[in-house]
């Protein structure tokens, strides 16, 4: 991990050199303009980079414009830097950018009211931004040691793992009849864990991505990397869900020792099952799904649930609507692991919140949705003619 940071520090120092030797000899002191864009464009991929990139330049073009015409009204001063950057947000947000480009917005527009402004000026301050994108798109590549179908594998398997190693810590917990603060640990564990589903997500977004680029089994590569990420993802949840159960039970007394055994077991079987599995994917993560023991999570799972209904009488219903949830949450994982449930498959999973997105609507939905609205504003009678010709 402390490669990976130093390899990125690295990578990033030499874009923005580059890119201000690059504005410099295309433009006076364009450097400048060039080695900031660059150095706020360099991430861990190349995906990721293009998108930053595409922000940066319509972000600066909007910026660009909203200095220009500020300043043609208002003059270079207080009301003209207020007036800017207030068009440029509005901008920004009518155009659907993300958190990053919108706030790259208003920073470029600033840029462009530095001192010696002109349209020249501002227009050479803009292809100074174009420079200082394409290179950190084009060394970008260089800033991550993997590709990101290997970042995705990587990442998969160790949130497997921590999932593996949560559920090991309960089990072991339940057969030594755990306290609260046990309860308590595992939980908040677990809220750490479930913190961690937008990066997975975002990671197995941006491996797809990146694979429409690639020869046609690349592609397919990528999308059971995709499928094993959702089911990492349920993973995860189930895991959280437990650990909400386990403390639960602690809360309203417990359940007898027999029960609180069982349910220890089940979830061992469910981390052996887990650590098998990130092991066999690190190996082959693009074979088919194999059986990583999850026939063993459903016997003992049927097991479990007759001992609970057997003895239903003398446990309050409250805790054995509880223990039945554990079952449940444990067959999930099971599900997730054979990747068999119509929840992984069936289910169309959304990308990352639209506020995290460098653009949240892409450029083709906002061009048909603007469109629409001028041709809403064209009278009936003609639109009507229009529709006659045309159809």
């Amino acid at each position: 991990m402390r490669w990976y940071w130093i390899q990125q520090v690295l990578v990033t120092s030499v874009a923005a050199a580059l890119a201000w030797e690059a504005g410099d000899k295309a433009f006076t002191n364009g450097g400048l303009v060039a080695a900031v864009v660059a150095s706020l464009t360099v991430r861990s991929s190349l995906h990721k980079s293009a998108r930053e990139g595409v922000g940066q330049i319509v972000g600066s073009s909007v910026g660009a414009g909203a200095a220009l015409l500020a300043l043609h009204y208002f003059g270079n001063g207080l009301i003209t830097v207020g007036i800017t950057v207030l068009i440029s947000l509005v901008a920004a947000r009518l155009l659907h950018l993300g958190d990053v480009a919108t706030i790259n917005v208003p920073v470029t527009a600033l840029i462009v009211l530095g001192p010696g402004l002109s349209e020249t000026t501002a227009t050479k301050r803009l292809l100074s931004t174009l420079i200082g994108a394409g290179i950190a798109i084009a060394l970008s590549t260089f800033a991550h040691p993997k590709t990101p179908a290997g970042r995705t594998i990587d990442r998969i398997s160790s949130l497997t793992d921590r999932c593996a190693a949560l559920l090991a810590l309960m089990a072991e917990g339940l057969i030594d009849n755990y306290s609260m603060d046990d309860a308590g640990r595992w939980l908040a564990r677990a809220r750490l864990l479930a913190e961690e589903i937008p990066t997975i997500r975002n990671q197995v977004i941006e491996a797809r991505a990146f694979a429409k680029w690639l020869p046609a089994s690349r592609s397919n590569n990528a999308e059971k990397l995709y499928l094993r990420g959702i089911a990492v993802e349920h993973m995860i949840v189930q895991t959280r869900a437990t650990s909400r159960i386990l403390y639960d039970l602690r809360l309203h007394g417990g359940v007898k020792s027999e029960l609180s055994q069982g349910i220890g077991a089940l979830l061992s079987t469910a981390s052996y099952a887990l650590t098998v599995s990130a092991e066999d994917f690190r190996f082959d993560p693009y074979s088919g799904v194999k059986d990583p023991l999850t026939a063993e999570i459903r016997h003992s799972a049927d097991a479990l649930t007759a001992i609970a209904l057997a003895d239903h009488e003398g446990i309050a219903s409250g805790q054995i609507a509880r223990v039945m949830a554990a079952i449940s949450s444990t067959i999930i994982i099971a599900d997730s692991l054979d990747q068999i449930s119509p929840a992984i498959r069936n289910v169309p999973t959304p990308e990352a919140p639209a506020n995290q997105q460098v653009l949240a609507v892409s450029p083709i939905e906002q061009a048909r949705t603007w469109q629409d609205r001028l041709y809403r504003l064209i009278p009936i009678k003609v639109r009507e003619y229009l529709e006659r010709i045309f159809n």
